[in-house]
Order: C-alpha cells, then sequence, then structure tokens
C-alpha cells in the first residue's frame, strides 16, 4: 500500500508539473494596450538623447553614466550582431548600405548599439565574399576589420553611442556548452578547441580592434566579454574580476575615457561576487557592469526559470544578483542583453513583463537583443528581431511598447520590499 500511495502521489507531481509547463508554453494572447500600440506610428526620437548632443568624454557616477557636466547617459542599447557569427560582418549589409541601418535603429529610439566581435574575425580578418554586401558595394574587396570600422563609422556618424563586445572566440551562435567557448581564454585546453587563445591573446585582440577608434569619440567602451560561465558555470568570480582589470587597464592605457563594461559570471546573470569583491581599474570612475536576464535564466535555482516566476520572486533574484548595485547607488549596471519573441508563449510573456516592469522602476540602462531579422548562418528568421526583412520596417508589438516607455523614462520608482 505505501508503494502504491508512493507511486501515485509521485505520479500526480510529475502531471502537475507536466502541465504547469505545457501551460507556460501556450502561445500568449497580446493585450489591448499591445494592440493599440501596433495601430499607432511610432514616436520620434528624442534628439536630446543623441550622444550627439552630450558634452564627452562619459565617466560615472553612482549608479549613473554621465557626461563631464554631470547630465546622466542612460544607455537605451539595441545588439547588432553578425561579426561574430560564421560571415564575419555585422547582419544586413546585403539587404541595406550601413547608413540606412544606422538610420532604422535610432529610428526606434535608441541611442547606443551592442556592437559583437568574435576573436576568430581578429586573427583571420578575411576578405568578405561581395554577395555578403550587395548594398554596400564601396566595401567590396575590404577585409572583415576594415568592414567593422566602416559600420561603427556609419553608427557613430548617424548620432548613436558604440559599445564594441567582445562576443566569443569561435566564430559562430553563441552560447551553448563548448568549454572552448566558456571563458576569455582556452589555451590550457589544448588540441580540443579549433580557436586557440591565451589571455595575452584575447587582450591583444582587444588592441588590434580598439586601436581603429582611439580618435572617434562617440565609440564610448569595450563589452569585455560576453557570458563568462566556465564549464557548467564553473567560472569564479575573482578568476574572472582579474582578468577584467588586466584587460581594462591595458585598455585605458590606450583611451582612458573609454568605459569598461564587466560582464557577470553564470551567463551574464550572476554579478553577486562584485559585493565582496568589486572590479578596481586604474583609472577612477570608468566601471560598468552588465547583466544578462533571460526567459531561461534562472534555470537550476529553487524557484526556477524566469519564465515561471511571480514578481516578487524574480526582483528578489534581481536584486541578489545585480540591482543591489543599482538600487545602492554603487555602480551603473547596464542590462545588455534581454529579449523576447515577437510571437511569445505565456512564459515568455510572463518573463518579459516582470522584467520590464522592473527595469522601469528603475529606469535601467539597457541593451535589447537584437535588431537582426536574420541570422547569419543559413539566414534563418530571427524571432527576437525589431525590424522586417528590409531592415526599415519597425515592428510595432508588444517589445517595442514597452521599450519605449523605458527610453523615456519617467522616472525612477520607490517599490520597497517585495
Amino acid at each position: 500500500m505505501l508503494i502504491f500511495l508512493s507511486v501515485l502521489l509521485m505520479g500526480g507531481y510529475f502531471h502537475y508539473l507536466w502541465k504547469a509547463e505545457a501551460a507556460l508554453g501556450t502561445p500568449w494572447v497580446p493585450d489591448p494596450g499591445a494592440q493599440l500600440f501596433a495601430q499607432r506610428s511610432l514616436p520620434p526620437p528624442a534628439e536630446e538623447a543623441s550622444i550627439a548632443s552630450y558634452a564627452l568624454p562619459l565617466s560615472t557616477k553612482g549608479r549613473d553614466i554621465v557626461d563631464t557636466h554631470g547630465r546622466r547617459f542612460k544607455l537605451s542599447s539595441v545588439n547588432w550582431y553578425g561579426a561574430s557569427d560564421e560571415l564575419f560582418i555585422p547582419g544586413g549589409l546585403d539587404v541595406q548600405h550601413r547608413s540606412v541601418i544606422a538610420q532604422s535603429i535610432r529610428m526606434l529610439g535608441f541611442n547606443s548599439v551592442r556592437l559583437p566581435y568574435a576573436d576568430e574575425m581578429v586573427m583571420l580578418n578575411p576578405h568578405i565574399l561581395p554577395h555578403l554586401l550587395t548594398a554596400n558595394p564601396d566595401l567590396v574587396g575590404m577585409r572583415a576589420l576594415d568592414i567593422f570600422e566602416a559600420c561603427v563609422t556609419a553608427l557613430t556618424d548617424a548620432g548613436i553611442a558604440v559599445i564594441v563586445n567582445n562576443h566569443i572566440t569561435t566564430a559562430t551562435w553563441c552560447c551553448g556548452a563548448d568549454p572552448c567557448d566558456a571563458g576569455w581564454a582556452n589555451d590550457h585546453l589544448g588540441p580540443l578547441c579549433r580557436v586557440s587563445q591565451s589571455e595575452e591573446d584575447w587582450i591583444q585582440h582587444w588592441e588590434t580592434i580598439m586601436e581603429r577608434f582611439v580618435d572617434n569619440p562617440r565609440v564610448i567602451g569595450a563589452d569585455l566579454r560576453n557570458e563568462v560561465r566556465g564549464v557548467w558555470g564553473t567560472m569564479p568570480w575573482d578568476r574572472w574580476a582579474t582578468a577584467a582589470e588586466k584587460a581594462g587597464n591595458r585598455l585605458l592605457k590606450m583611451k582612458r575615457d573609454w568605459l569598461i563594461i564587466v560582464g557577470g559570471t553564470e551567463s551574464g546573470n550572476d554579478l553577486t561576487g562584485a559585493a565582496q569583491r568589486p572590479v578596481k581599474l586604474d583609472v577612477d570612475n570608468r566601471l560598468v557592469y552588465s547583466a544578462h536576464v533571460y526567459a531561461w535564466s534562472g534555470w537550476g535555482s529553487s524557484e526556477g526559470r524566469y519564465s515561471k516566476r511571480s514578481y516578487a520572486s524574480f526582483i528578489r533574484a534581481m536584486r541578489s544578483n545585480w540591482a543591489y548595485l543599482v538600487e545602492g547607488n554603487v555602480a551603473p549596471v547596464w542590462v545588455g542583453e534581454f529579449g523576447a519573441p515577437h510571437h511569445p508563449s505565456n512564459g515568455d510573456a510572463n518573463y518579459w513583463g516582470n522584467l520590464l516592469r522592473f527595469l522601469k522602476a528603475i529606469d535601467a540602462d539597457f541593451g535589447y537583443w537584437a535588431i537582426n531579422p536574420r541570422k547569419p548562418k543559413d539566414n534563418a528568421p530571427e524571432s527576437y528581431s525589431l525590424v522586417e526583412d528590409n531592415w526599415i520596417t519597425p515592428i510595432l508589438d508588444y517589445r517595442m511598447r514597452d521599450m519605449t516607455e523605458l527610453i523615456a523614462g519617467d522616472g525612477r520608482e520607490d517599490i520597497g520590499d517585495l
């Protein structure tokens, strides 16, 4: 009888879990506010938010990034990827001129772009095939680094600040379980890695990239490494912080004005180590931390993935992981990656609603992933895109509604203890 009851209870428990997971995966029906937003034109971008209206260079003051007059520059960013993937160049150059893509980004209201690259791109610096540059014929015949620079220049000419991001070692979609790309150096793994680099190689690649932008004041910073995690989340914070200091200080010797951005461990989610062991740079007021938050983040914890959490549970995780730095006025934290699909499930919508509610409440610096309507490999559709395949037409849905409100920044809210 006892065995029978145990089996019955276990069966009921697993049935409950199955039903809960199934509910998370059902399609979400847009709320009336999202439906109304989709019927209206996007408001014009605020000119005063453009980097062109700020007195450079930027620095940090408490939780904020500020210009030389102490005016806050809120990072309202979007990711433009591709140079970190197999084709070695930012996406869309076969569809629109880079200046048109820059204007599309600006018209969406963003004032800054996170532009990822792969170390393999720097190592090989290959000539790019002409068919990938159909809309940019002046770039035909150029190498990857020259095209990367041309895209940066197009962005900064459009009044958009640029943060360069070292995304991955091997040029491919990030980030899986491959130990060769789980950190900034992989030479200890020997022949296991097709693309191998030491810590010194990593820093030298940074210097190669950034020397091109020393004289471009709107290239405001370096996001040192994407989603450091180690093998199955085993990266110690102290090891990463020490490497980040070494790389950051080398870059600051090239130009002391750059912001040095240091992401959390555990795939960018965890900045708890910064409380007891903060990153210290040779130049004061240049450090910005970064966190990544996705629906699947939080897996393995007792309360589960963020897609299934209540708002109170979600806030507790954010405050524990990174928001204590913002709410305590300790240092800026840029939520440099988050995103959701155009057609979300209930779990996606729950995560998005909780995250955007919290980001608005603390008036957070942010970077949406991503602008691209297509992934480089196999030209697969990008469900997180904010524009149609023409790189011009905005997708006006629940995501742009919330980000438009976040960009406007109606003020910080005291949300108390939840």
